[in-house]
Parts: structure tokens; sequence; C-alpha cells
């Protein structure tokens, strides 16, 4: 049975990645393509430069792009959503199949779109608090490595946060006092989230005169390409999850 649920579960992931490149085509890209429109307004050399470092400029070659524009927005975009979708899917099937019939009377529907809805806040949510997202042609080339691994570091405290509450919250329910260990182990949560995000180093690479408008634009489409991948894994895995755990009752 965990076969059949995983192989759904890559299915569901790649469906929502589908998805979700739609919705990035249509509010997330044109405001990448906004943002490189001013990197490269921003780049362009000084019209009084001096002659000798204005005649280097235009003798240079110009840097041709490994990847096109074109490609990055399409086939790329498609590929790498896909490829993501698939690893997110995989493996939130096999969450789904450990947890389920762990947290209450709840169905496979009910319960996978449940598990969808607190990985978009541990995954996405809580981490863009910390370390919101910018558009490629924001931040220094230099800090790539650090600003990467600070953004997984999130990730990883968050999960490991949630692990650690959901552990404390089982040991200290008990009958009639569900309500009070659950309090409890969000109260954890956030305490041991807010000291790593304390800890944690700062980055603030945006340009003070990038318009705001669009980092908020680029920032809520981005928020929504992973919404609409965990809506439709949540509720693509679920319905087909229902089938394999019908069928195999029946059985």
């Amino acid at each position: 049975m965990t076969r059949d649920l995983l192989w759904r579960g890559m299915l569901a992931g790649i469906l929502g990645a589908l998805l979700a490149t739609l919705f990035a085509r249509g509010f997330a890209e044109p405001q990448i393509d906004l943002a490189i429109g001013y990197e490269e307004s921003h780049s362009a050399p000084a019209p009084q430069a001096a002659p000798e470092h204005a005649g280097m400029a235009h003798g240079e070659p110009k840097e041709e792009e490994l990847v096109s524009r074109d490609t990055q927005k399409g086939a790329g975009l498609v590929t790498a959503l896909a490829l993501y979708g698939a690893a997110v899917g995989g493996i939130f099937s096999l969450v789904f199949a450990y947890g389920y019939g762990r947290m209450g009377h709840l169905g496979p529907r009910s319960f996978a779109l449940l598990l969808a809805a607190l990985t978009f806040v541990l995954v996405v949510v809580v981490p863009a608090i910390k370390y919101p997202q910018t558009p490629p042609a924001v931040g220094k080339h230099e800090t790539v490595a650090l600003r990467t691994a600070a953004y997984f570091g999130m990730i990883a405290l968050s999960l490991g946060a949630a692990v650690v509450a959901a552990r404390i919250r089982s040991v200290m329910a008990r009958p009639g006092r569900g309500f009070d260990a659950t309090l409890l182990g969000i109260v954890i949560y956030l305490g041991l989230v807010g000291l790593g995000q304390f800890l944690l180093p700062t980055i603030n690479e945006v340009p003070a005169d990038f318009p705001a408008v669009l980092l908020w634009k680029f920032r809520v489409a981005s928020i929504g390409t992973q919404l609409v991948l965990w809506t439709t894994i949540g509720l693509a895995f679920g319905l087909w999850a229902e089938r394999v755990l019908r069928r195999s009752k029946s059985r």
C-alpha cells in the first residue's frame, strides 16, 4: 500500500507543479522581468565615464546567458517545478502513510489537506518571515551560498521545532487535557522558532531605491505559487489515497 501511496504522491506533486507553473507564469515571472530590467538599468555604465573606462566597457564583449530568459520562463520553470513537485509529493505521501490514523479520526482527504496546510505553514510561511523571497536580480552574487544555507537552515529549524512540539504535546496529552497540551506545543514551537530567527543572520540586500510595490507583488506571487502547489497536493493526493485505503480495506 505504501508503494501505491508513494507514486500517487509523486503524481499529485507533479500535478501541483504544473498548476503552480501556470500561476507563476502569470503573476511571478512578470515581476522577475521588471526586477531584471531594474538591475540592468542600474548596472549600465555611466554616460560621463572616463574615456579609458568607457572604451573598456564598450570594447568588452557582452556576457552571453547560459540559459535564455525565455527558456527560464518556459521549459526551465516547468522542469524545475515538476522535479520539485515529484520530490515533495513523494515525501508527503510517506509522511501521510506514517501519520494517518495517529491524529484522531480524520478521514484520508481531511488528513491530507490538514497535512498539506501544516507543511505550507512550516516550510513556506514561517521561513519567509525571517527570509522573505526576493527576485533573482536582487542580492549580491557573493552571498548566494550564505543566503541559501540560512534559508534551508530556517526550514530545518521550523520542521525540527514542530517535531519537538508534537512530541511534547503527545507526552503531556491526557484525557480532558488535550487542549492544554496543544496550546503548550504551540508555545514551545513559537519559542524555538523565535529563538532560531534571533540567532540566524539577518540578510537585507534589497537596494534602498528598489520599487516597494514590485517587491511586494513578487513576494505575494511567490507565496501564491507555493499555496497552489500544496493545495493541489493536499486535494489530489487525499482523493487518490482515499481510493487506495478503501480498496485495501475491501480485500
